[in-house]
């Protein structure tokens, strides 16, 4: 009788519109993701080597034998390499992970809302992030972003929890999980911290000496948390540990400061060059860096993206539609490696207004419109997150303002202005960031969900009460609930005009009815409210739902209806290899460590992931990282380490007066063994042979794509270095 008691009331507590919300969040996220073919196979790779080495484990090498590192520290692949472990290697598996931290995410921004503004705004927040489209990309991918919003929201609980039970070792607790979150994604993790900084002083009512002895003890334990990895690693002999990926100097804390640090802000100054060129300070939206550059017009549709990928032959693999990554070598030369699709162009859907894409989805990689002050609102990047900002700018004020008294100074803050001030924190800084930033990818604007989320609950939520509970016909609560729903459907129009005219002129229409709506004295408030998030919610929510049902898991997550039109997946794991290879090289690898070597990680990934065998990727990710000399490299070749070296058809290919793509040292490896080594012919092809297991006819969701096979060569040529004899 008792169990049955407390089963009722548990049955009684339970939140049904919370469930709704996480079973929504667990469908975007999850359905279809049987079809993630490689979804990243940079990462992919490196997680076959965690299963199979605890050096890699521990470093996140991309190989199995730790020649060099992936571009990140190894927290997240950790979780998807013990998924691999448990579940085997898969698309699904790998992807698993972020599938989950995405519902977690939702659910913690119910969390983090509930406290101070009811549960509504709690939903709100919660169902908001979860159709934020590029979170639902995101967490389709084994990409690090889902995880790294996981720890930094799940150190906003805990800093929330040290101010409510005035507890510093919940706030240290905080610090110490951002720093987690650093070992993530490195110095996007600290974008945070301003806005926690300021909380911590404002918001937790401690005498000051405890406050300052907090925040020391914080920055402490903090510190050691960041940098004890990276210490560890760096102080590592270099010939015990693999090469850091992505460096020019093989140091964790290069990697940390330069390419995933203020290059991000500057533009990419290292390792740029090759098929993947990487990006300027200045090249952000320029025609002569893709053929297809965002268009001012977009042939009558919103200032988009273009859906046009840059010029070159696109490899083939699992990929987005119109959000692919440049290729990256497989060999010295700009080209990118093999794949047939017409110069590079994105295959998919075209808008209504004919012409580029519109704002369908962003284009290439890299088109991340123009610097600004607006760059968040135009269609490159605010098809991304940027659906709710304008209720989440005004919600700012709203959630400030709604709850200050009159007599109140202007330097204490009540507890919903103080929750607000987080919020704001966290926006304003990341949103300045990519306003201005050089060398990053449309789907990082997942760092802004949380927050447009969270400002966008509130501002709704708070309004609405002081509209139900006003004395008079009109105050500022009913203008600020017609300015937020008028100036964001305004926006998501702009976004979605170029594909579905005839439904943004409807959804325009009820919009304007809505906004009027709350001018009526008469009507059920809750009937107003419901419709207002409705009319808020539909075309983000139908952005959001692209990536589901197009099955998508791509290398470069994107979002947008052209999703629709492309190719399904390719749901082979192996991704695009050239079979006769994969089995000469296995068949003669004797005692080699390596089965081959090639120039980058894009050939040698799908290798790796088929055979779980060592691929040495002389240049790392982009083929450009400085990771071994000539002389080395003949030392291997001459102790019967390395017995091949394969290249795509765009490789080498006595192509090598165009060898931009390697550095000094890679490219005179290349073109020693051009002139030494001889080709085994009878593997060595110009025509695309795919692997046997590959799905026939399954090219990528995007002809220019990498998500199935991150530009696996398929066709190449292959040199038998034991025939050399010239060291």
């Amino acid at each position: 009788m008792e169990k049955r008691t407390i089963n009722k009331q548990w049955y009684q507590r339970m939140d049904y519109w919370l469930l709704a919300i996480l079973l929504l969040a667990l469908f975007l996220n999850a359905w279809g993701i049987w079809d993630a073919g490689n979804a990243n196979a940079y990462y992919t790779a490196a997680v076959k080597s965690m299963t199979e080495s605890w050096k890699a484990f521990w470093y996140a090498s991309l190989d199995p034998a730790s020649f060099i590192t992936v571009d990140k520290p190894p927290v997240a692949l950790w979780f998807m390499a013990l998924s691999a472990k448990i579940f085997g290697l898969h698309g699904w598996s790998v992807v698993l992970p972020s599938v989950l931290f995405g519902v977690a995410n939702s659910y913690l921004m119910y969390v983090l809302l509930r406290k101070e503004f009811g549960l509504w705004a709690g939903r709100l927040a919660a169902f908001f992030m979860t159709i934020t489209p590029i979170a639902v990309a995101d967490n389709r991918t084994n990409n690090m972003d889902t995880t790294l919003i996981f720890f930094l929201l799940l150190a906003i609980y805990f800093l929330q929890k040290g101010a409510e039970k005035k507890l510093i070792r919940y706030v240290i607790l905080s610090f110490a999980l951002v720093c987690v979150a650093y070992n993530v994604k490195m110095l996007q993790a600290f974008m945070i911290l301003p806005a926690m900084l300021v909380y911590y002083f404002i918001a937790v009512k401690l005498p000051w000496k405890k406050l300052l002895t907090g925040f020391v003890a914080s920055l402490a334990i903090g510190g050691l948390v960041t940098f004890s990895y990276t210490a560890i690693v760096d102080a590592t002999p270099a010939s015990s540990r693999p090469y850091i990926g992505s460096t020019q100097d093989n140091s964790l804390l290069d990697l940390a400061f330069g390419y995933n640090g203020s290059e991000r802000l500057l533009g990419q100054t290292t390792g740029t060059g090759g098929a993947f060129p990487g990006m300027s300070g200045s090249s952000s939206n320029k025609t002569n860096a893709t053929t297809g550059a965002t268009s001012k017009t977009a042939n009558g549709g919103p200032n988009g993206a273009s859906g046009n990928a840059p010029t070159g032959n696109a490899p083939t693999g699992n990929a987005a539609s119109n959000g692919s990554m440049p290729a990256k070598p497989s060999g010295t030369t700009g080209n990118p490696p093999s794949g047939n699709t017409s110069n590079g162009q994105m295959q998919g859907g075209t808008p209504k207004a004919g012409g580029q894409m519109g704002a369908g989805g962003a284009g290439g990689a890299f088109n991340i419109g123009t610097a600004g002050p607006l760059r968040i609102f135009e269609s490159a990047l605010g098809t991304m997150a940027s659906w709710l900002l304008p209720t989440a700018i005004i919600g700012l004020f709203v959630g400030f303002f709604a709850s200050r008294r009159r007599k109140q100074k202007w330097y204490v803050f009540n507890e919903k202005q103080q929750e607000t001030i987080l919020w704001a924190g966290w926006l304003i800084p990341v949103a300045g960031f990519f306003s201005i930033a050089g060398f990053f990818h449309p789907y990082y604007l997942i760092m802004l969900a949380p927050a447009i989320a969270a400002l966008a609950a509130i501002g709704l939520v708070e309004a609405i009460k002081k509209v139900h509970v006003s004395d008079t016909k009109y105050n500022w609560a009913h203008y600020s609930l017609a300015v937020m729903i008028l100036s964001t459907v305004a926006l998501q129009a702009y976004y979605a005009w170029s594909y579905y005219p005839v439904a943004v002129v409807m959804i325009g229409l009820v919009a304007i009815g809505a906004a009027g709506w709350w001018f009526i004295p008469k009507g059920d408030i809750r009937y107003k409210a419901g419709l207002t998030v409705v009319v808020l919610s539909l075309l983000t929510g139908w952005w959001a739902l692209t990536p589901t049902l197009a099955h998508e898991s791509a290398q470069i997550p994107t979002v947008g209806p052209s999703l629709l039109t492309s190719q399904q997946a390719n749901t082979d794991i192996s991704g695009s290899t050239n079979q006769k290879v994969l089995d000469y090289v296995e068949k003669n690898q004797g005692s080699a460590t390596y089965l081959f070597a090639t120039t980058d990680a894009s050939t040698a990934a799908p290798y790796i992931i088929s055979s779980g065998k060592s691929v040495m990727a002389l240049g790392g990710f982009n083929g450009t990282d400085p990771s071994i000399t000539l002389a080395q490299f003949k030392t291997l070749v001459k102790e019967g380490k390395i017995k091949y070296f394969y290249s795509g058809s765009k490789g080498m290919g006595g192509n090598s007066e165009n060898s931009t793509g390697a550095t000094g040292e890679i490219e005179s490896i290349v073109k020693w063994i051009e002139a030494n080594a001889k080709k085994v012919t009878s593997v060595s092809t110009d025509s695309t042979e795919t692997s046997s297991q590959t799905t026939t006819g399954a090219s990528s969701k995007s002809a220019s794509g990498f998500g199935g096979g991150m530009g696996a060569t398929s066709s190449g040529t292959l040199y038998d270095l034991t025939t050399i004899s010239n060291f």
